[in-house]
């Protein structure tokens, strides 16, 4: 299995591209959230000039933080300067909508908003609607601007059959956020086959995972604070989901139930209060506070986290190859740059 690296979008963030480069990783990403990280086609765009072969992801956009005339003008931009080596991952933005207080995008607006990207970063021609205007739109300057010619890499975010259902029709490439359940990953692939049949789009492109990942020494307590410190971030994201989704808080287990109540509290705010993304997505998918530790209760390890010895991530990782995942992404927190060479000494 491939293996890539995601990161805040930031100023600087370009030496660590060059550094995982350096060290053999298939791809460097970058996340797409306006009011948490800086921009993703800024940062992306600096990391272009410092490698020469690393592919370059965006982990995801949405419909509703941009146009797809200004999406696809920023990705054809990127596409000049790391030709062919453009990766744009499309979800609804739960998280960047959520974090401006506002509603994800529907599905139907998802798949509309790709088709557009899709066709426009291609040089072709497609609609675009205002309201209740709709024109058609395409680059008038090409040379020197932007690049057409060099495919760029779509895939859709996928947690569930719909989205998997949305990369078959458009016949892209699928991605999802700590999803670790083969079997999950085996109902994503024949959603998406199923739905690529019916629309003939064809062969199956990449399927990624985002995840974090920590490999135990011997002895080592898979609940310790190191542990917490790797993948409390994305243990902290899905207490935040549970507080958006009612449906999801609902299923969860009393210990993660209680671990979402220490969490409103410690933020003071409420599942219900029109102003708590100010306090809630404060520092999103950044290193865990050391004060947070305890809202990583066991069972959010186990469920978010791809922890184990070295033998048993070697398991788990052939297990979601098998069940299609082609590329795990792994965001390192505690000390990066070093992180990213000590999982290139176990992965690659």
């Amino acid at each position: 299995m491939r293996t890539g690296i995601v990161m805040a979008a930031r100023p600087g963030v370009e030496h660590l591209a060059a550094r995982a480069e350096e060290l053999g990783y298939s791809s460097f990403w970058v996340y797409d959230s306006p009011m948490i990280h800086g921009d993703p086609f800024v940062s992306l765009a600096l990391c272009a000039t410092a490698t020469s072969r690393i592919r370059l992801g965006i982990g995801v956009t949405s419909p509703l933080l941009r146009s797809a005339p200004a999406a696809a003008a920023a990705l054809g931009s990127l596409n000049a300067l790391a030709p062919g080596r453009v990766v744009c991952g499309v979800g609804t933005g739960n998280t960047a909508r959520r974090a401006l207080g506002m509603r994800p995008a529907r599905m139907a607006e998802l798949e509309s908003f790709t088709a557009a990207l899709r066709d426009l970063t291609a040089g072709r021609e497609t609609d675009h609607r205002e309201g209740s205007r709709t024109s058609r739109v395409r680059f008038l300057h090409v040379d020197g601007h932007v690049n057409t010619e060099d495919p760029v890499e779509f895939v859709v975010a996928a947690l569930g059959p719909q989205g998997a259902a949305v990369a078959g029709r458009l016949g892209t490439g699928m991605i999802s956020f700590a999803l670790h359940a083969p079997a999950a990953w085996s109902a994503l692939g024949r959603a998406r086959r199923a739905a690529a049949r019916a629309a003939g789009t064809g062969e199956e492109p990449r399927s990624y995972l985002m995840s974090s990942l920590y490999v135990l020494a011997d002895g080592e307590d898979r609940y310790g604070d190191a542990v917490k410190d790797a993948m409390g971030h994305i243990a902290v994201s899905a207490l935040l989901l549970a507080v958006e989704n009612p449906a999801f808080r609902a299923a969860l287990p009393q210990e993660e139930a209680a671990a979402v109540d220490r969490l409103l509290s410690r933020r003071g705010t409420t599942a219900t209060d029109p102003d708590r993304h100010h306090r809630l997505y404060h520092d999103y998918l950044g290193r865990l506070s050391p004060e947070d530790r305890d809202l990583v209760v066991p069972s959010l390890v186990d469920r978010f986290g791809l922890i184990g010895t070295r033998d048993e991530i070697g398991q788990r990782l052939d297990a979601l190859e098998e069940a299609g995942v082609d590329e795990l992404v792994v965001q390192p927190v505690v000390d990066p740059e070093a992180d990213m060479t000590e999982l290139a000494r176990l992965l690659l």
